[in-house]
């Protein structure tokens, strides 16, 4: 499934860091340094008729009860035409790093939540990036038992939603295969590094269609 792009349309990028990339940080960067702005970048690249609006509204350490709390200020009222979240990991890092769960029921319910929000509202066509973690440390694995149940949540919620979805948990472990070790795509096994982040761009861009 595509998703497809008048050349006047509101594109919105939600998540945590891994969409915030800087964006909050510097002022001269309202897209951050990373997915958000090389997608937008490959979307209007050679098109200078384009009109297209990207928006990013990613916020460092967000679980989804947090986009939850903040989605009408930084989703409904810009009226965006296509919504891109990428959401979760934050809720499997939580319960590792602190002992903060957040359930999977939880976790859909409030998913759930804002798309049906954003739908009934606005009609925006949406894209659904998966969470993912490319371990890098051998406890890591340990959180794919929180982890794997959200991933195939959200692709539920993209069946239910009729939404694009963004597989980026295989393919980020895949190139971590290709490209000799888990550090070359995501540093940390969460934080994607600027390869990681361009293949997250590409595979973007491939969902879309002007």
């Amino acid at each position: 499934m595509t998703v497809s792009l008048h050349h006047s349309a509101t594109v919105l990028f939600q998540g945590d860091s891994i969409t915030d990339v800087g964006r909050l940080a510097e002022r001269d960067c309202p897209l951050g340094n990373g997915y958000v702005r090389m997608a937008a970048e490959s979307v209007t690249s050679g098109r200078p008729d384009s009109d297209i609006t990207f928006l990013n509204r990613g916020v460092g350490g967000d679980g989804v009860a947090d986009l939850r709390a903040r989605w009408r200020e930084d989703a409904l009222d810009l009226r965006p035409d296509v919504v891109s979240v990428l959401i979760g990991v934050n809720d499997t890092w939580r319960r590792y790093d602190s002992g903060t769960v957040t359930s999977v029921r939880a976790y859909e319910d409030d998913y759930r939540a804002i798309l049906t929000q954003v739908r009934d509202a606005t009609g925006a066509q949406l894209i659904l990036i998966e969470p993912f973690l490319v371990p890098v440390r051998d406890e890591q694995w340990a959180w794919r038992e929180d982890l794997d149940p959200r991933i195939h949540t959200v692709r539920r919620l993209a069946e239910e939603f009729d939404a694009a979805l963004l597989a980026a948990d295989g393919l980020l472990n895949q190139a971590a295969r290709a490209a000799g070790g888990a550090e070359a795509i995501a540093g940390d096994g969460v934080h994607p590094t600027p390869l990681g982040h361009y293949l997250l761009a590409e595979a973007w861009t491939a969902l879309v269609e002007l």
